[in-house]
């Protein structure tokens, strides 16, 4: 993407927009995922439903737009519909184990790194290392497995179509809200968020205080976060490509590599496939990947300065560090493995209605399953 390219603007905007809901909301995957094994709690988890409620019907119009008729075998262009297969599911466990041990997955360690933890920028370093590694071994994986795995569009099998899809997306969704309702009532949690108390208001200024307030200074509910997160998403869609943060990252990881005299082969098979991480190969600063990466970190910084909560904050021990280090690692070898991250891999692909989406969640899961286990053992 040329820095000309108009579509620019609007793309810095919307990732902006992003960084700033995630901080507001504090809404972070690996939050979702590890709080359901290590506290019962769901809070965040449901917020990602709707979120993906919310993306999926808008990707769908989208879609449609794009592709009238689903069942002749096209694929919508840029849509995340990546391979289901044997290295989603490693790449969904290397990255929820990555993500857990690190404190953050992708997204929510970059805005946590403009709201001041460094633990974050060190995690993000390890996930550069990480993607960097998978980089230089992606065609040994491509050979062996990733070739043969086949893209699976929901609204392209047999007798679906796009309704039967959005209606097949949205049950899944419902279901699972369901299960994590459930699942917090095992727990002992109650399944509603306590509602903040309401200042009253009773002049005109006053209103534009409380109106300040609530959203520059209070904490977002999590499902006001998930909205949110659902609408930017699709209007990145809509200005260009769904969203993703992981190829912005790899595009620096080979950078890297190359400076110091170790430059990646070149990916077999992965422009073909789509997804962010396959925009790699992206040349020049200012991209497409950059604008909703980078974008991610002034946002963030904007809503933590406004509401006081920006403060460098690093981490109490020297193990630490290498904590957040290794499932930085982790993350990145893992989300280049499966062609994204929590928000390319997972969140984008399901809205896309692509199955890997899916089956990458459901490693997330594991993986994080693993990683509370872990560090429950750390001193």
């Amino acid at each position: 993407m040329a820095p000309t390219d108009g579509r620019l603007p609007a793309l810095w905007s919307l990732g902006i927009a992003a960084g700033f809901a995630l901080q507001r909301s504090r809404f972070c995957f690996a939050s979702a995922f590890r709080d359901l094994f290590l506290f019962g709690s769901a809070r965040i988890m449901k917020a990602i439903l709707l979120g993906l409620g919310v993306a999926s019907a808008g990707f769908a119009v989208i879609m449609r737009g794009a592709v009238p008729f689903a069942e002749n075998g096209a694929l919508p262009p840029e849509a995340h519909i990546l391979p289901v297969g044997v290295t989603t599911i490693i790449g969904g466990l290397l990255f929820g184990y990555g993500m857990v041990l690190s404190g953050g997955c992708v997204s929510g360690s970059l805005y946590r790194a403009a709201e001041g933890y460094v633990g974050s920028w060190v995690a993000l370093a390890g996930a550069v290392v990480g993607l960097g590694l998978l980089s230089q071994t992606w065609n040994w994986w491509w050979a062996v497995a990733v070739s043969a795995e086949p893209t699976i569009w929901l609204p392209g099998v047999p007798g679906l179509g796009y309704a039967g899809a959005i209606a097949l997306t949205l049950a899944a969704l419902v279901g699972a809200y369901v299960f994590f309702v459930w699942w917090e009532a095992r727990a002992g949690l109650g399944s509603a968020e306590t509602a903040q108390p309401r200042a009253v208001a009773h002049t005109f200024r006053d209103q534009l205080t409380v109106t300040w307030r609530a959203v520059f200074v209070r904490g977002w509910p999590a499902l006001v976060g998930g909205a949110a997160l659902g609408g930017i998403a699709t209007l990145m869609y809509v200005v260009h490509m769904p969203w993703g943060v992981t190829g912005e990252l790899m595009r620096w990881a080979n950078a890297s590599m190359t400076a110091l005299g170790a430059p990646p082969p070149e990916a077999l098979g992965l422009a073909d496939i789509g997804g962010c991480a396959a925009r790699a190969d992206e040349t020049g600063i200012f991209t497409h990947t950059f604008a909703v990466t980078v974008g991610l970190l002034p946002g963030a910084a904007i809503g933590a300065l406004l509401a006081k909560e920006f403060k460098l904050r690093f981490p109490r021990s020297a193990r630490r560090y290498l904590q957040s280090l290794v499932g930085g690692l982790f993350m990145g070898y893992g989300s280049g493995l499966a062609i994204g991250c929590t928000i390319g891999a997972f969140f984008s692909s399901i809205a896309s209605l692509g199955l890997s989406g899916w089956l990458f969640g459901l490693a997330l899961a594991g993986g994080a399953y693993l990683g509370v286990r872990t560090i429950q053992r750390i001193p």
